[in-house]
């Protein structure tokens, strides 16, 4: 199946740049040349994916992105940013979008970024390599795969699709040690030296919505020097197989 990509960018130059390349890949794209147009987009289709940029007239792409979170809308975002500094980077994975690409990036880079994305959802998508009962169920918690869903007692808790599938992967392998490294290969699809801050933000910002004491961890834990594990647990509940 065809996916579709919305690619919300002002500059002309790397939209028309984007553009050519996603379709050359297959991919099926449409374009907005500003935040509000973008928004409105967003909020009236369905796309597998939206190509982001943080600086947008009319509506910028962090208004955009907390505004797609805030009604529940988890299309993954690539956030596209000229801005080099960590605050705006972190900014960005903090209200939601699943990764980002600063400017200026290479189409390769990008490109892999984005088959990595549609990798992960085509994984959990699929379905032919995935137990009967896609779930796991520790302590008071209950993930599901084939909804994507997040249930602690009677609270559905929301996450992104990133945050899902980190929470995920850490729940298949509870007691083993990943390094950031290894996180990003496995969760985002990709190795990139220089991107474990983006593994640091969303595990923090996953600990923040699943743990009672987000400073003082309990499910998710570091491993100083290594990198981070997923706690046992006696009353864990685990698939047949875990997804990958």
């Amino acid at each position: 199946m065809t996916k579709h990509v919305l690619i919300i960018e002002d500059n002309q130059d790397i939209a028309n740049l984007v553009s050519l390349h996603l379709v050359d890949n297959g991919y099926q794209v449409e374009r907005a040349p500003d935040g509000r147009a973008g928004l409105d987009k967003a909020l009236s289709n369905q796309y597998s994916l939206i190509l982001l940029d943080l600086m947008l007239p009319k509506l910028d792409g962090l208004q955009i992105c907390r505004e797609l979170r805030s009604r529940h809308i988890i299309t993954p975002i690539l956030m596209l940013t000229a801005k080099s500094t960590e605050v705006d980077r972190v900014l960005g994975l903090e209200i939601g979008a699943d990764d980002y690409l600063t400017k200026p990036f290479s189409i390769q880079e990008l490109l892999a970024r984005v088959n990595a994305i549609f990798r992960r959802l085509d994984c959990y998508q699929a379905g032919s390599n995935e137990p009967e009962t896609n779930s796991i169920k520790f302590a008071d918690f209950e993930l599901n795969a084939d909804t994507r869903t997040v249930v602690q007692g009677q609270q559905e808790i929301e996450l992104t699709a990133k945050e899902f599938d980190l929470f995920w992967h850490f729940a298949s392998h509870p007691g083993r040690v990943y390094t950031r490294s290894q996180l990003l290969d496995q969760v985002w699809g990709y190795g990139h030296d220089g991107y474990e801050h983006t593994v640091n933000s969303h595990i923090n910002r996953l600990r923040s919505k699943i743990e009672n004491d987000p400073a003082n961890p309990t499910h998710i834990l570091t491993v100083w020097g290594v990198g981070y594990k997923f706690a046992k647990t006696s009353d864990a509940k685990l698939p047949n197989a875990a997804v990958h």
